[in-house]
Parts: C-alpha cells; sequence; structure tokens
C-alpha cells in the first residue's frame, strides 16, 4: 500500500446531532480536514459529487480552495458524474485548479450512481445520443473530456480578435499539461475496468461492485484490479496506472470509537443498484491488531497501491483527523504503508 487518503460525500444536516448543518460548513470543514490530514501526513484528499442532495456537489471551488491552503497533498473526487458535466468548462476548471495545486489534482470520473431526481442531467441541458442511454452519456462526455485534455488546439481563431492570437488553431485555457495522466475511472464492473485501461485512466474501484461471481466482494474486486491492469498492459501504455480502493475502516482507540463503531460486526450485503445486483463491502471497525489481520485478508486492498478511507464527515473535522491519524499511526505501517 504505497498512499492513504480520505474520501468524503460532504453530507450536511440540520441535525443538533451533526458538526456540519450547513453546506457552508461542509466546505469550510472540508477545507480544514485536508489541511489536518495533510499535517498528519495522508497522501489524500477527495470528495464525492452528487447533485440535487446536501451533499457536496460543485467540486472545483473547493479543490481549488484546497490546492491553495495544502503544499503536498493529493486533492481528487470520487467521482465526478460526467453525465453533468460540459467537457469543454470542465476542460478549464479542472486546468485551473490543477494550476493552483501545483499539480497536485487527482480527477475520478465515471457516468455516476442513481442521484436524486430523475434524470437529473436534463435539468442541467444533457440528453444521451439517439438510441443511447445516460450511460452513452456519461462515457461520451468523459471522452470528450479526454480527448480535450490533451492540449490540442481544435478552434479557428478570430482574423480579427481583441488579443494577439499565437499560430494556428486555439485550445481551451488555462492547460495542465501533465493532468491527463491523472484522470481515473470510477469502474462498479469488470467490463467498465476494462474500458477505463483501454482508455488510458487510472481504476477507482468503490465499496460496491456488480456481482459477477457470487464471491466474497474484495475477491471480486481483486479479479476486477487485475482485469483492468491486463487490459492496460494489451492496450500498449507506457506509463504505470494507479488503483485505488474504498473503505470503512475505523480503529477502536477509545471510548468514543467504541460508542460510535464498536458495534459495527457489518459482513458483505447484496442489493439491487440501477438495475443491477450488487455486492456492498464491508466496513472494519476493531482493535488495531485485529485490524491489522483483517485489512491482511482483504485481497483487493493487497492488490490496489490507493487506499481511501471513507470518513463520517458530520462528525466534524477534529473527530475525522483522529480516525485518520490512528489509521496512519497504528494499522497502515503493518500494512506496508511507506
Amino acid at each position: 500500500m504505497k498512499k492513504i487518503g480520505f474520501l468524503s460525500f460532504g453530507h450536511w444536516t440540520a441535525s443538533p446531532h451533526s458538526a456540519a448543518r450547513s453546506a457552508r460548513d461542509v466546505l469550510q470543514q472540508s477545507i480544514e480536514l485536508a489541511v489536518a490530514a495533510e499535517a498528519l501526513g495522508a497522501d489524500g484528499a477527495y470528495f464525492r459529487v452528487h447533485h440535487f442532495a446536501q451533499q457536496l456537489s460543485s467540486p472545483f471551488p473547493l479543490l481549488a480552495a484546497v490546492g491553495a491552503r495544502t503544499s503536498r497533498i493529493e486533492i481528487g473526487t470520487a467521482v465526478i458524474d460526467m453525465r453533468y458535466e460540459n467537457p469543454f468548462y470542465m476542460i478549464e476548471d479542472a486546468g485551473a485548479a490543477d494550476l493552483i495545486s501545483n499539480g497536485r489534482l487527482q480527477l475520478g470520473i465515471s457516468r455516476g450512481s442513481p442521484e436524486q431526481v430523475i434524470d437529473g442531467w436534463r435539468h442541467f441541458g444533457y440528453v444521451p445520443p439517439d438510441g443511447g442511454t445516460d450511460v452513452d452519456l456519461g462515457r461520451r462526455h468523459g471522452e470528450v473530456f479526454l480527448e480535450l485534455l490533451k492540449g490540442e488546439g481544435f478552434a479557428r481563431p478570430n482574423p480579427r480578435p481583441m488579443f494577439p492570437n499565437p499560430p494556428g488553431l486555439l485550445r481551451l485555457e488555462p492547460h495542465s499539461s501533465g493532468l491527463r495522466d491523472r484522470i481515473w475511472w470510477g469502474s462498479g464492473s469488470n467490463a467498465t475496468a476494462v474500458w477505463a485501461a483501454q482508455h488510458g485512466m487510472n481504476l477507482q474501484s468503490s465499496t460496491l461492485k456488480a456481482d459477477e461471481s457470487g464471491e466474497p466482494f474484495h475477491v471480486q474486486q481483486a479479479r476486477q484490479i487485475r482485469l483492468f491492469r491486463d487490459a492496460w498492459t494489451e492496450a500498449g501504455h507506457s506509463r504505470k496506472p494507479r488503483v485505488s480502493v474504498s473503505r470503512s475502516i475505523f480503529a477502536l482507540m477509545d471510548d468514543r470509537d467504541r460508542m460510535y463503531f464498536g458495534h459495527d460486526e457489518s459482513g458483505d450485503q447484496i442489493g439491487v443498484i440501477d438495475n443491477m445486483r450488487a455486492v456492498f463491502g464491508r466496513s472494519y471497525a476493531a482493535e488495531p491488531d485485529v485490524l491489522v489481520e483483517q485489512l491482511r485478508a482483504d485481497e483487493a486492498i493487497a492488490e490496489a497501491d490507493t487506499l481511501l478511507l471513507t470518513v463520517p464527515n458530520t462528525l466534524g473535522v477534529d473527530y475525522n483527523a483522529h480516525v485518520i491519524e490512528s489509521i496512519l499511526t497504528h494499522v497502515a505501517p503493518a500494512l506496508g504503508w511507506r
């Protein structure tokens, strides 16, 4: 395990038991948690994107703000729903955020998950291609985004521009030359993992995937990762790809940890998402020595190079910093981190 970061869904609720009661709370606390995580030695601060929900949505103002407040930690998404995105505008936002962070952006993109409203992307002005589905819409936006990231000119310059133009066709600005290698695809099946490899994207695999064999979640996810790497090699890409997996992991260090998570003995679960039979991975909550043994048996964690810890953001910055520090100090070194 080379890198460990956190992944926040950015929930807020007016509940008196929540430390994040508004969108402002979540945005400011997300920045503060990234700063704290960097100080603790974590490798990444990642944020989920959902629309029409009391959760983080437009990611680039947050990513830019985190980039301006930090200097080392990777800053990313897991994932941006490409059904809702204008790839051209996204290029400008992503380029700016990456330059502000000095090349630390790690953008996870995907078709996305079921949303809060019916066909929410239609409200953003997007429709699937003729004869296609929202899956095709998300992938098409992703492919256009990847093409634009090359930084090649495509727009004819105005012969009488307001400002002088460089020669040739023009590209979108600002352009960040290394960002294309730092795009990840959030995959929920073996087939989409192979598709991501063919398109030269890193792989993000979360806490659920299509149940394609009936085996335990971590076994299926490990196979997905191996299929991704095989497809990457077959595609002939020159660089080495990265792979991340997400997990809910809590070291029970004190009475507060035991109160929140000490009774969590969940195993894998089977459910239906988007009319797909899916397997949902278990959570881990135990004393550090027990956690180490449990996580060593997780085949997908062993296959991946990056582990994203999902954090309960409504419990506040201080507690989540404690959660991250407990894993980094008492669990991660035994798994080969650093």
